[in-house]
């Protein structure tokens, strides 16, 4: 509890020269501390209860141990709910942190009061295996906690529910024909920073398409929350040929894998060939390397179309 309170005390400090978005990352590393504790309080109980197993210590059974491990238990789990909805509620990792603590030591109490049952009623000793049992489950809790805290520290996937919310806001402007390359940055609890592409006609007029896109950014901090920056790429949306082409490329590209997906498609047109520039979007952990994506789309759309040469830039989606 007083690490994390001192965690997030030290997270709200401002923004300064040296850390410009703010300390927020504070609270991911105190939640850290805290699931390394956990771990710790695991690993010495096995200890302690394998040592119990080879050696077992003589019990006792009492009625007013029984009643003080319940009110123990009882006042646990209420710190453990308070922690958690508390943390739910802004986003606190290290709140949830001593909410698994706290339920963990429900757990371990819960199994104290087992054994002493047990034996109580029926003269066996099980202490020793019921401590193994427990400390397992709290080392796996403590685990559990470092990785749900560690996973914003190095760079976490885009939630699909929170992709689909910021595109469909920002293509909800008029002038705003699509979106791509939305990447979400976290600072910490409450600081998120938020980048993207957004598609404009190509003959909008330029200093209208910056007015939309600006009333976009402005808007999307506000509902949402957060900063954002967005980049304005022009898209032609007007010219047949080209939406037969990149038609044409789409269904290629589905027949391939329709998990890919493309955009910044654009063409240019030679004295033999048409070349036809894009970016593909593949998943992270893709089979293929992106020299041999690259080399099956390309021969894939000139078995398709002789006159065609695709020039493709392979990219990692950000998206879970």
């Amino acid at each position: 509890s007083i690490i994390g309170f001192v965690g997030v005390k030290m997270a709200e400090k401002p923004a300064d020269d040296d850390h410009p978005f703010g300390h927020g990352r504070i609270e991911y590393i105190a939640a850290f501390i805290v699931a390394f504790l956990v771990i710790q309080v695991g690993f010495s109980l096995f200890k302690t209860s394998f040592g119990k197993v080879l050696h077992p210590e003589d019990m006792s059974f009492r009625w007013i141990s029984i009643l003080i491990l319940f009110m123990s238990v009882a006042i646990k789990l209420w710190l453990s709910c308070f922690n958690k909805k508390l943390g739910k509620r802004i986003n606190s990792k290290v709140m949830l942190a001593t909410s698994a603590d706290a339920l963990g030591d429900v757990v371990t109490t819960s199994a104290t009061i087992c054994s002493i049952g047990i034996y109580g009623a029926f003269g066996f000793n099980v202490d020793g295996i019921v401590g193994l049992i427990v400390s397992v489950v709290v080392m796996i809790a403590g685990v559990n906690i470092a990785k749900d805290t560690l996973a914003p520290l190095i760079g976490e996937a885009i939630d699909p529910e929170i992709y689909d919310k910021i595109t469909s806001f920002v293509e909800s402007f008029d002038g705003i024909v699509g979106s791509h390359d939305l990447i979400v940055h976290n600072y910490g609890p409450g600081r998120v920073f938020v980048t993207l592409h957004a598609e404009v006609p190509y003959t909008m007029n330029l200093l209208a398409a910056h007015d939309i896109i600006d009333i976009a950014e402005h808007r999307v901090a506000g509902q949402l929350h957060c900063g954002i920056s967005i980049h304005m790429d022009p898209v032609v949306n007007d010219d047949k040929e080209v939406e037969e082409l990149k038609e044409m490329v789409l269904e290629v590209i589905a027949e391939i894998d329709d998990r890919l997906s493309i955009h910044d498609f654009r063409s240019t047109k030679g004295p033999y060939l048409t070349n036809l520039i894009f970016d593909l979007v593949v998943p992270h952990q893709y089979k293929y390397t992106d020299k041999e994506v690259q080399d099956m789309v390309h021969n894939a759309i000139q078995k398709k179309n002789p006159k065609c040469f695709a020039v493709v830039t392979v990219e990692r989606s950000y998206i879970k």
